[in-house]
């Protein structure tokens, strides 16, 4: 990606980016924005809580899941080996973040689930981001947003797609 000093003099005054305000420089920069703004919160969480980042990860995946969590559909969401996964759980549950159930008929089958005070707890610290969140949604309109929506459906979808070098 061209840096500042590359792309000169077409760079429009004071946006921050050249060429067209939904290109994909422009994007580039406000992701990495958000994703910086939102890695700011969520490290100030795990450093609170004695977790680290990937643990916070793993919070969001128990919580957004459509089903119960099991640690191998963690392993495969985070990309993990078994026994990053088994130290993440294993933290989790020692903070009380999380609980380990055992459900099924199958003794074999955990799920994991978020303990409703970390719940609480969490809520209590993000408020402010979904304050913000609501503060941002309330200057567009539903079509507006329902686009918003859609782009980052699409946007997730593609980078699920995506492997890294290493693996």
């Amino acid at each position: 990606m061209a840096t500042a000093n590359q792309r000169g003099q077409d760079e429009r005054p004071g946006s921050g980016t050249g060429g067209a305000p939904t290109d994909l420089y422009a994007f580039a920069v406000r992701l990495r924005r958000m994703n910086g703004e939102i890695n700011r919160l969520v490290q100030g969480f795990a450093g609170e809580h004695g977790l680290h980042a990937t643990d916070i990860q793993a919070l969001a995946a128990i919580l957004d899941a459509d089903e119960p969590m099991t640690p191998s559909g963690l392993r495969r969401h985070l990309g993990l080996t078994s026994g990053a996964v088994t130290a993440c759980v294993d933290r989790l549950e020692r903070a009380g973040h999380i609980r380990r159930v055992r459900e099924s008929a199958d003794r074999r089958v955990v799920h994991l689930h978020y303990e409703q005070d970390a719940r609480a707890a969490a809520r209590s610290y993000f408020r402010p981001l979904a304050e913000a969140t609501e503060a941002a949604r309330s200057r567009f309109g539903e079509q507006e947003l329902s686009v918003v929506v859609r782009f980052l459906e699409a946007l997730n979808e593609e980078l699920s797609a995506v492997r890294s070098h290493g693996g």
